[in-house]
């Protein structure tokens, strides 16, 4: 068993089911809810992991800051001034899983409270 969910196996239940394989880009995405769990699998991540964070939160007051891998953005997400974490995951996704003929794309998301993690492909 890997370090962190030894040490935090509360964090790593099967509604997480953390494993990323080999999926190009990670997306991470939740609520203010969530942020304890996003930071974990964050600071679990190789630095050489590139990818997405989205968080929606009420108002700016709610923001923290949360250390990534350099390769990844973390984008902070207002309800008060209208922002949607599902709108702004449909089109993050859109340009991340193209449909190409020069290959296959991958993401391995885990979106709070929205099932276990799974790898999404282009394909």
């Amino acid at each position: 068993m890997p370090i962190l969910e030894t040490m935090f196996p509360e964090l790593f239940t099967p509604q997480i089911a953390w494993n990323p394989q080999s999926a190009n880009r990670v997306l991470l995405a939740g609520d203010e809810t969530s942020i304890d769990t996003i930071a974990m699998i964050l600071a679990s991540l190789p630095a050489r992991a590139r990818g997405q964070v989205f968080i929606e939160v009420d108002t700016a007051a709610d923001i923290r800051v949360l250390s990534a891998p350099g390769r990844f953005s973390v984008c902070w997400l207002l309800r008060e001034r209208g922002q949607s974490l599902t709108r702004s995951m449909d089109a993050w996704l859109s340009e991340m899983l193209p449909v190409s003929a020069f290959g296959e794309s991958t993401v391995y998301a885990w979106v709070a409270h929205e099932g276990p993690a799974r790898l999404l492909s282009s394909n």
